[in-house]
């Protein structure tokens, strides 16, 4: 298992160099000049070329694309990602600064969306063709189909305004000192509203997985033997249906980051989403750069969690 790992990290490697590199590039030829961001639009109207100039050479946007991308990556390999065009904090101050917020929304959504999610669609495959089939059906196509937006609106509409039992956006209360109960009731609607979708994910391919697998041979055979059904279902059904639905969520784990851009600038939930929107209104390519060298990482790491944990899923795959 170790050497595969290792092999599958030194085929990363490459992998991880051309995404930063095709991300820097689009960032860099995209139509704009970042330099009226830095400074202000009525600023750049009044400056002369040559003070323009100033400001590019400053920030060393007069180098052509790939060596700014070079020097940037030199710099990175070193634990350097340098400074946004604004602000005083670098850019690896404001990730770490950001990261926990976002793990915190991505973990208890993809916990929440793993509870609801998987039962739900056990229970739809054990009773197909049910009431209770259709009725979740019709509850999972619902969550698949109600955009993050609209969802997130209609929620704050309803429990923060209408009800008043919820907080409408932020981590904690201003001016409050930091308690559990109310970082809780924060992170209610934004988990509600990013865990709703993906346990429709999870609910659907449960029900597929559970129903090609009660029909295997192996599970008539424990039928046959007089086993519970309950313990057919737990130790054999489950258990090898667990497969497909491991390769699901654990290769979803970079697009809950990218749901969480959605949720995070609805609630103003102070993670790396809306640290990514914000920056890309303003064409900051340093903590652009920043968060793609997350958001890269986590699926490289996503697909090699997936392969490590078919072997602890399924212990007839071998690496070695």
């Amino acid at each position: 298992m170790s050497r595969y790992i290792v092999n599958r990290l030194l085929v990363s490697i490459p992998v991880f160099f051309g995404i930063t590199l095709i991300v820097f590039g689009l960032f860099a030829l995209s139509p704009g000049d970042p330099v009226i961001n830095i400074i202000g639009f009525a600023s750049y109207v009044e400056m002369t070329p040559d003070q323009v100039e100033a400001v590019r050479i400053q920030f060393g946007l007069d180098q052509p694309w790939i060596i700014r991308y070079f020097r940037w990556l030199g710099d990175a390999l070193q634990g350097d990602l340098g400074f946004p065009f604004k602000g005083s904090m670098s850019v690896t101050e404001l990730l770490m600064d950001r990261l926990g917020p976002t793990l915190v929304l991505m973990g208890s959504s993809l916990l929440v969306s793993i509870i609801i999610g998987i039962p739900v669609g056990v229970i739809m495959g054990l009773r197909q063709y049910s009431l209770t089939d259709y009725f979740l059906t019709v509850v999972v196509f619902f969550n698949l189909s109600i955009p993050s937006f609209f969802l997130a609106l209609g929620s704050i509409y309803i429990f923060a305004l209408k009800l008043d039992l919820l907080p409408t956006s932020g981590m904690q209360t201003i001016g409050a000192p930091f308690s559990v109960t109310d970082r809780l009731l924060h992170l209610i609607l934004p988990t509600m509203v990013l865990s709703s979708f993906y346990s429709g994910v999870w609910a659907r391919y449960a029900r597929s997985s559970i129903l090609e697998v009660l029909g295997q041979d192996y599970i008539r055979t424990a039928r046959a033997k007089g086993l519970l059904e309950w313990t057919v279902i737990a130790r054999h059904a489950f258990r090898n249906a667990l497969l497909p639905l491991v390769t699901v969520v654990t290769l979803s784990l970079p697009q809950l980051l990218g749901g969480a851009i959605i949720v995070e600038t609805i609630f103003q939930w102070p993670g790396m989403g809306m640290l990514g929107w914000r920056a890309t209104t303003t064409r900051d390519y340093p903590i652009l750069m920043g968060v793609t060298l997350i958001s890269a990482s986590m699926i490289l790491l996503s697909n090699l969690l997936a392969d490590v944990l078919y072997g602890l899923v399924d212990p007839r795959i071998r690496y070695e």
